[in-house]
């Protein structure tokens, strides 16, 4: 029997950064509270934790909706700080995973800001983009889980975005191979930064159709 790898029998903490412990007094929890509490979570006999979204957001979705997946949103803290908490955790025996929201981006995302200008740009397939019905309606009825319709309308292509969640939420097209690579190059981003795994969030909503 092949041995299994860590993760497929690891007891996993999972931490919400905003509400798990705030070192500044700002009424946010941030990177450097969980730090503080790392010997705690240690004891506590898990192997690893599991830290949701904490990625540069403007929050509409308490960080579902990324804007950055490679810079940390200033109310949790920096960079550094999130070296200082892996380097911590490891020194403690415990692994770190990153919460990767997949299936979509923030609408403030850069590659989306760019996707909506026009139907002729370097991003312009990277998110789910269809015509309207000849009389101007959403492709299809479908719903968005935050209630509504899933399809949005963007004027300047003329065309409607689909989104699983907020509008603010775009879905990305994976589809495309760039998409692809693009979250292949933030995994290696974080592998290359240390840590020790992801949780693929949403990815079950990534197709359209």
């Amino acid at each position: 029997m092949s041995q299994l790898k860590w993760w497929e029998t690891a007891v996993i903490y999972q931490i919400y950064p905003r509400s798990f412990q705030d070192s500044n007094a700002d009424g946010i929890g941030d990177l450097n509270g969980i730090t503080s509490r790392l010997d705690y979570i240690a004891n506590l006999g898990v192997d690893a934790i599991w830290i949701s979204p904490f990625f540069k957001s403007p929050q509409k979705d308490f960080g579902y909706d990324v804007s950055d997946y490679c810079d940390i949103a200033p109310e949790y803290g920096t960079l550094n700080d999130f070296k200082r908490l892996l380097s911590t955790a490891h020194s403690l025996g415990l692994k770190l995973m990153v919460d990767i929201v997949a299936a979509h981006s923030s609408d403030q995302h850069p590659y989306f800001q760019e996707s909506r200008q026009s139907k002729r740009n370097s991003k312009s397939d990277w998110y789910h983009w269809v015509d309207p019905m000849p009389d101007g309606t959403p492709p299809t009825n479908w719903l968005s889980f935050f209630g509504g319709g899933a399809w949005s309308w963007e004027p300047r292509r003329q065309q409607y975005y689909l989104h699983n969640f907020l509008p603010s939420q775009p879905n990305f097209n994976f589809s495309n191979p760039k998409v692809l690579d693009y979250f292949e190059e933030i995994a290696r981003f974080w592998f290359d930064i240390g840590v020790d795994g992801f949780q693929i969030r949403r990815c079950s909503y990534h197709k359209c159709g």
